[in-house]
């Protein structure tokens, strides 16, 4: 709470430690903690521009070997709405993207043990044939990590096993890797909600695989559910310590922090009761918190859950759902954590694109992609969808002028002009945010058996 403190974290001069950034979280209220955070980012930022993206979300395939708790996207393979995207419509897909301006595609999936390594060489072979001009950012760590199992790759070592994966899919196209898959690093909630899905240790290991490649990466958190406010802090701490090394090594690094609430809707997660329902609960530590605290921020890694009883012994059969102003008050801590992380990303597709515009005001820089298309969490309830110039409109509302990026956050076009996608806007009904394409699995179609006389005898009538 040292106002020395945090303008020295503001410079860039100071570091927070876990325990610091953990007392601010508690003890700052929401509107100060936005102003150090805003200061922060202006630091890195400076006063005038804040970012978009002109991106497409492409899920492959919805057929995943996990099974996480929070997931609404992912099926099994002989599920009736299972689907597995062909080449050509993905190339489809980039064609309509290319069209719009956009610069990148973000293609990430299920984890399908029913694809080759081929099928992705491939794919990507093709992307890169037909639209050179496109960044990939594909595949997140947890494919790369069942890719390793699926395809049994040699190597001493994890790192080697994926170095060997990812090497092909690099020199076939593969521009950089997605944060997905994050959801939160603690072991313990970890475990109970990303039922076969890899461990925060693996997640890290495919990041500094693709790091040595040369590829920049991006972080994420999902936290708002059976987790403590530790563990998010937690989390922060260990995308911050591998960024070091990262950028020590001085190849590939992380660019960007996204995080984001859960979304419960239509997710098994979702069915779980909520906390502080009851008084007795009101008075009570959330039991995520009680877990959070004898982990001691990594440093006590055995836990013995059966000694924490009875402050932990609903751990993972409630959720602690968070709203707004706790997804702001976690995005600003995010800012000051993360001193050696250059972006922070607004989300507005799981928050609304208003309080996703209040990000900018908390640490944020960016706005994220106008999100043509998106699977995974908009299964779960969440569909918002925006055009360019409502993106453009909601950073100038915010007091900046929008700018559109790249995946490498260098500047493609500044909108300070009146060509500006917003400034040429006279009839705002037309922009409303509309329901975004979703794939869904293509409908069996029965054989024409409808014989040429009789269709012309119908078509006469």
């Amino acid at each position: 709470m040292d106002q020395g403190l945090l303008a020295a974290v503001v410079s860039g001069s100071a570091r927070l430690t876990p325990e610091q950034g953990l007392s601010l979280y508690h003890r700052m209220s929401l509107p100060e903690l936005g102003r150090w955070a805003d200061a922060r980012c202006r630091q890195i930022h400076g006063d005038a521009l804040r970012t978009y993206v002109i991106d497409r979300n492409i899920n492959y395939t919805n057929v995943c070997s996990a099974k996480c708790t929070f997931c609404a996207f992912r099926r099994d393979a002989e599920d009736h709405d299972s689907y597995t995207l062909e080449h050509r419509q993905i190339l489809h897909k980039i064609g309509e993207l290319a069209a719009i301006g956009g610069t990148q595609i973000l293609m990430q999936g299920g984890m399908n043990p029913a694809l080759p390594l081929d099928w992705y060489v491939d794919l990507l072979h093709a992307i890169k044939r037909e639209y050179p001009q496109i960044h990939v950012h594909g595949f997140s760590p947890p494919e790369f990590i069942e890719f390793v199992h699926f395809f049994n790759p040699p190597g001493a070592t994890l790192e080697e096993k994926i170095l060997y994966v990812m090497k092909p899919l690099r020199e076939a196209g593969l521009d950089s890797v997605p944060g997905g898959g994050g959801e939160i690093f603690a072991p313990a909630p970890r475990r109970k909600i990303g039922l076969g899905k890899c461990d925060a240790e693996s997640w890290l290991s495919v990041m500094k695989v693709a790091h040595s490649l040369g590829m920049f990466t991006s972080a994420t958190m999902m936290f708002g559910h059976i987790e403590g406010y530790a563990d998010r802090i937690d989390h922060m701490r260990m995308v911050r310590e591998k960024q070091d090394a990262a950028l020590a090594a001085g190849r590939g690094h992380y660019t960007a922090f996204i995080s984001w609430p859960f979304q419960r809707e239509n997710t098994p997660l979702g069915r779980v009761k909520d906390w502080g329902m009851n008084q007795a609960e009101l008075d009570a530590e959330f039991p995520g918190d009680v877990v959070a605290r004898a982990y001691d921020f990594g440093r006590n890694p055995e836990v013995d859950h059966k000694a924490l009883r009875p402050a932990a012994a609903e751990f993972g059969r409630r959720v602690r759902m968070s709203g707004a102003s706790d997804y702001l008050r976690t995005q600003a801590i995010s800012r000051l954590m993360l001193d050696n992380v250059y972006s922070i990303g607004s989300s507005w597709v799981t928050m609304g694109p208003h309080i996703g515009q209040l990000g900018l005001a908390y640490g944020a820089s960016d706005m994220g992609s106008v999100m043509m298309e998106e699977n995974v969490v908009s299964s779960a309830g969440t569909t918002y969808c925006l055009d360019e110039a409502v993106l453009c409109r909601l950073i100038r509302d915010a007091g900046f002028t929008p700018a559109q990026r790249n995946n490498r956050y260098d500047i493609v076009r500044i909108h300070d002009g009146a060509d500006s996608p917003d400034l040429q806007v006279t009839d705002w009904s037309q922009h409303r945010a509309r329901k975004m394409h979703q794939e869904m699995p293509r409908e069996k179609t029965e054989p024409l058996t409808i014989s040429i006389a009789k269709a012309s005898t119908l078509q006469e009538a």
